[in-house]
């Protein structure tokens, strides 16, 4: 068959028949979302306000937010899609991802919640000198945040463009040029606060598209489980191969190996996430931070319970083959199974269906990319440009002489917060530039994969470096350093010797070759590299831990005593 696949011509054909209330949805959403960030911007923009949202946020407005943060385009579209595609295998995304929050309830929210003030590197910091360690967690704060960020402009090239019926690569490009310059308008105008209510809207979209799908997925199959699971066997070509383990990753030890290396990522990564950090910081307590916590894992769990039944459902109504035809890597298994379900290609019915489920993912592309610049706009700001353009005095142990926490700021201190906030909306600007540069390479690429290099890579630099540092009295500021350089280093050498990249049909260069690492995910390497360098760098670190300042963070982290 030549041109465009079946899949593709069907859905560019219905689209193209009720285009307008497509573009109606979308004008919709997008108009509430501009008047939050126009309400949002007429408060005052103080750093704590603009990077925090004032701390305000109840822990269910939080807990809200904190799942729009992370049901991303990557959970809708490309989960669904991959258990479409590769049935058990594809399970493994919604089990890692839902189980990544027991070590972030456990681990982190409250203490991050104490020692930090608006990012990763405030907690990092809190006993180290500051400006390495503020330099090293902005970078790789920034890389991981572009990383997640191409991963959802993938998702909307491959969604949105599809469909207002536009196939061509100038449709494509238009759209992500498109959700970018909303981002950035977001972020510059609204900041913290405009960007968790439009998390909040989105969650409700979401999870209420969510539920849609999923009954009537059940009622189609009369609320039987074993009948939809037989069903999406047969439909995917596999038999009962397509409910077993390997049909993606247990081919050869290769295979096997990059299933571990993505579990480790997953379950390793949301710890790790600058974006979903940033969240404990807009509640006013950490009791708040950890109460937000447990009301995402609720929504959360709910949610990727969900993806199940839509991925399985996808295999069984549409079928496999349809769903590769449309979409090689998957990502339209959902909106062309709300096709069907609502009475197929070219009635009004599956059309209407279609353009309310695509107008739900984008809802979701959008609040997500507001967030994750959000994070790296401020690591850029309060990390990278506050410390440059403001060299610390040394003391005694190389650290900068601080106020205390509750200490009212100088008018000088007032001004550099000033300076911080107008650097984020710079900053905003170019980080959307960059993603939308590299989304334009990697059209081709499942969105829940590319997610899993971005967790991978924050699993390698961030979260030995913040483990270290909350619970590791010896911790020097050279082993934080390299601990983050470690594994953000290697992580990122590793993905670009990868398949990802080159030597395979599926790569971003297919043409050329030049892959030297065998797996996919480098998690299974770089995470603990990662370790292995925060550990090699404190022992072998001339400057002696301050067990003084230790055993302050260690207070104010467990007891909130301090915390801003």
């Amino acid at each position: 068959m030549t041109g465009r696949p079946f899949g593709a011509v069907v859905l560019a054909q219905g689209a193209g028949e009720h285009q307008g209330l497509a573009i109606v949805l979308f004008t919709l959403f997008v108009s509430v979302t501009l008047a939050i960030t126009a309400w949002a911007g007429r408060r005052r923009s103080s750093s704590v306000e603009f990077f925090a949202g004032g701390r305000l946020f109840s822990p269910l407005e939080n807990g809200f937010a904190i799942a729009g943060d992370y049901m991303s385009a990557a959970s809708f579209l490309g989960i669904s899609g991959l258990i479409a595609l590769f049935g058990y295998d594809g399970l493994l995304y919604s089990v890692g991802f839902l189980v990544a929050w027991l070590v972030v309830l456990m681990l982190v929210a409250e203490l991050v919640r104490n020692c930090g003030r608006y990012t990763l590197a405030d907690v990092l910091s809190a006993r180290m000198r500051q400006r390495p360690v503020r330099i090293a967690a902005g970078t790789s704060s920034v890389v991981v945040s572009i990383l997640y960020l191409v991963a959802q402009m993938v998702g909307a090239g491959s969604l949105v463009g599809l469909l207002l019926g536009g196939q061509s690569a100038a449709a494509r490009t238009w759209t992500v040029v498109g959700v970018g310059a909303l981002m950035v308008f977001y972020v510059s105008f609204g900041g913290m606060r405009a960007t968790t209510w439009i998390q909040i809207v989105k969650t409700v979209l979401l999870i209420g598209g969510a539920i849609t799908l999923t009954v009537m997925v059940l009622v189609r199959f009369h609320g039987n489980p074993d009948d939809l699971l037989r069903s999406a066997a047969a439909g995917s070509g596999h038999g009962d191969a397509f409910l077993s383990p390997g049909l993606k990753y247990g081919g050869s030890w290769t295979s096997r190996l990059d299933f571990i290396s993505l579990g480790l990522a997953l379950v390793l990564g949301t710890a790790g996430l600058p974006h979903i950090l940033s969240r404990f910081y807009t509640v006013p307590t950490a009791r708040s931070a950890r109460r937000s916590v447990i009301w995402a894992i609720a929504l959360i769990g709910s949610f990727y319970l969900m993806t199940i039944v839509l991925g399985f459902g996808a295999a069984a109504v549409v079928g496999s083959d349809t769903v590769r035809a449309s979409n090689a890597a998957g990502n339209t298994a959902v909106p062309l199974l709300a096709e069907i379900l609502g009475g197929g290609a070219g009635t009004t019915g599956g059309t209407v269906l279609f353009a309310v489920v695509g107008a739900v993912a984008f809802a979701t592309i959008l609040a997500v990319v507001a967030g994750i610049t959000l994070a790296s706009s401020a690591s850029v700001a309060h990390d990278l440009y506050a410390t440059l353009r403001r060299p610390a005095p040394q003391g005694r142990h190389g650290r900068r002489a601080e106020a205390g926490a509750d200490a009212q700021p100088s008018e000088t201190e007032g001004e550099m917060e000033q300076d911080e906030v107008r650097v984020a909306r710079l900053a905003a600007v170019g980080i959307g530039a960059v993603a939308i540069g590299l989304s334009l390479f990697a059209q081709g690429q499942n969105i829940a994969f590319l997610v899993g290099l971005a967790f991978a890579v924050a699993a390698s630099a961030n979260l030995p470096a913040l483990l270290y540092s909350l619970f590791w009295h010896r911790f020097t500021t050279r082993g934080a350093v390299w601990a983050i350089y470690g594994g953000l280093v290697p992580a990122l050498l590793l993905v670009l010797l990868s398949p990802v990249i080159s030597g395979s049909p599926e790569a971003l260069f297919p043409g050329v070759d030049f892959h030297f690492f065998p797996l996919e995910n480098p998690g299974l390497v770089s995470i603990p590299l990662g370790f292995l360098a925060g550990w090699l760098g404190t022992v072998l670190s001339p400057e002696k831990a301050d067990e003084g300042r230790f055993a302050q963070t260690e207070v104010r982290a467990l007891t909130g005593a301090g915390a801003v």
